[in-house]
């Protein structure tokens, strides 16, 4: 494997793990599945995931092609990108769950008919808005098939990870404690917030010398 191709694995692996966050979503996940039996817990967890999964290997495909049909530019979404991560990264530094997850009316649509799983823990909760957009991003920097395959990897291991993180997120947050999880998620805002930045220069750079030269 180059360089390049690991640089772009580190890429996708932190992008995608600070945007799911899946340790900050464990207490959300429990007060969400708290009614149910332990077994159901687990099966939920796994449904979520495998929704997650889907809709997030979807628009990584067809991010290329969600380009060039509205003729949008990687530019254009580095730039919206790096605002909606930059934003995300500092409400988890402030230790606050996004908001842009479900709102309490989703939430009760979704307890009332007993089909949590794919709404709201796997949309919004798992595949939010900032995991969407992360994936047609990351999607648009992918230089080849390798690429791809990379960013379908990482895809499947973040929610392969989430999907263990929410099977114990009881032990969890026996053991971390609130405190210990808010450290956890600051530490991934302080990182999110910085690959957001950067997605920002990248996307303002182009910009700048596409009009200069």
């Amino acid at each position: 494997m180059s360089i390049e191709s690991l640089e772009y694995l580190f890429l996708c692996l932190s992008t995608l793990i600070s945007l799911v966050n899946p340790l900050g979503m464990a207490p959300l996940f429990i007060v969400l599945t708290e009614r149910f039996e332990p077994n159901d817990r687990i099966s939920i967890a796994k449904k979520g995931t495998l929704t997650a999964t889907l809709i997030l290997i979807i628009f990584a495909l067809l991010g290329t092609y969600i380009f060039k049909f509205y003729s949008l530019t990687i530019e254009a979404f580095r730039i919206m990108g790096g605002i909606i991560f930059f934003r995300t990264g500092l409400r988890m530094l402030d230790a606050q769950i996004s908001r842009g997850r479900s709102t309490p009316r989703e939430t009760e649509e979704s307890m009332e008919s007993d089909d949590i799983a794919v709404s709201p823990i796997g949309i919004p909760v798992i595949a939010g808005p900032g995991a969407i957009t992360a994936s047609m991003i990351l999607s648009g920097e992918a230089r080849d098939a390798i690429d791809y395959g990379i960013l379908i990897f990482t895809i499947m291991f973040t929610m392969i990870l989430t999907f263990f993180v929410f099977r114990g997120a009881n032990k969890l947050s026996a053991r971390f404690g609130t405190t210990g999880l808010r450290i956890i998620q600051r530490i991934m805002g302080i990182l999110l917030m910085v690959i957001a930045v950067q997605f920002m220069i990248n996307g303002v750079t182009v910009v700048l010398v596409n009009i200069f030269s």
